[in-house]
């Protein structure tokens, strides 16, 4: 559906500077835009580009002006992009209903808004809010419960006890609520430590494929409000993450650390069991977190440490070749004058 540079610039918060009625019928990269599109430009380049391609219009942030094409200006352009792109491409919706090919347990509790896809089961107790969606081969065990407006996608499993609040996506193959890793040694063998607890994830979360979320051993294992969970993540039992954190792609938190609000994990952070990450700390990718990090710091490197301690030992690490060298001279010129001393 075609909309004008008017009715874009309304719904971003932006103006135009050009023709308004200009007729927008998508969204593209400058590099592959045609006619009828709008593109985006974060700085001089980009607007260059922009305005070389095919599209008819840019979304800019900044005080670009162009004689070729229509100029929506906003106050963030990135923020922009993201409001925009659903504007032009919208997501499925979900038909009411629930698929022959389902099971669902006599003592379920489905809304009748909710949208259960092919192969979904439901067992005893589970409750699913309205306009969710299971979109296929879900499962969700015995006496969890799914807020409203949440999607998950296929093959995804809910053990049971499971608590999901509202807005949250799950993407495929991720696994909630499975047991912790918690074992005991025994006699020279490793007694499994029964996990007795559950999963609660709170409103407006989305986890990526494939991760998984572990079961608490008692009490719950705790996902914040508005976190963001990244591909191929691993949960253990009784972690608590506070709200709106970001945890990427590949990271691991052991079992009882518990994370403050806002706190970002790049990719492949390693964290150790019952530590305290504080609020807005950074650690950065591939690091290896051992000791608590206190609020609003940067850390990284394996153990992960203060950024500008580690950077100072980084700088020193590269002077160790020249100061190998040196010392290497030194003792030589002791040796050479001791030898003359004896001799003499």
């Amino acid at each position: 559906m075609p909309f004008s540079a008017q009715e874009i610039a309304q719904q971003l918060g932006g103006e135009v500077v050009g023709d308004p009625a200009t007729r927008l019928s998508g969204f593209s990269p400058a590099t592959n835009a045609k006619a009828g599109d709008l593109t985006f430009a974060e700085n001089e380049t980009f607007f260059q580009k922009a305005e070389q391609s095919a599209a008819v219009a840019i979304l800019v942030d900044g005080p670009f002006q162009s004689d070729k094409k229509t100029v929506i200006r906003v106050p963030n352009a990135r923020i922009a992009f993201a409001k925009v792109l659903p504007i032009f491409f919208p997501e499925a919706k979900f038909a009411a209903g629930i698929h022959a090919s389902a099971v669902i347990a006599p003592t379920a509790v489905v809304d009748p808004s909710a949208h259960i896809g092919p192969h979904c089961t439901i067992a005893d107790g589970v409750k699913i809010g309205p306009r969710t969606a299971l979109v296929a081969s879900v499962f969700v065990g015995s006496g969890s419960t799914v807020g409203e407006d949440c999607v998950l996608q296929p093959n995804i499993t809910l053990y049971s006890k499971t608590q999901i609040g509202n807005r949250v996506r799950i993407h495929a193959g991720t696994v909630v609520g499975s047991d912790g890793f918690g074992y005991v040694l025994d006699q020279g063998l490793h007694r499994k430590v029964p996990q007795v607890g559950h999963v609660v994830i709170h409103d407006d979360v989305e986890i990526g494929a494939n991760v998984t979320i572990d079961r608490g051993a008692l009490g719950p294992t705790t996902i914040g409000r508005g976190t963001k969970i990244d591909n191929l993540v691993q949960i253990a039992h009784n972690v608590t993450i506070g709200d709106h954190c970001l945890l990427i792609s590949q990271v691991g938190v052991a079992g009882s650390t518990k994370m403050g609000n806002y706190v970002t994990l790049a990719g492949q952070v390693g964290v150790a069991g019952h530590l305290k990450i504080g609020s807005k700390a950074v650690i950065s990718a591939q690091s290896g977190v051992m000791h608590d990090v206190p609020e609003g710091e940067k850390w990284f490197g394996t153990p992960a440490q203060p950024d500008r301690r580690l950077k100072r030992q980084l700088i020193a690490i590269q002077h160790l070749p020249d100061l190998v060298k040196r010392v290497a001279a030194l003792e030589a010129r002791l040796a050479n004058e001791a030898s003359r001393t004896a001799e003499s």
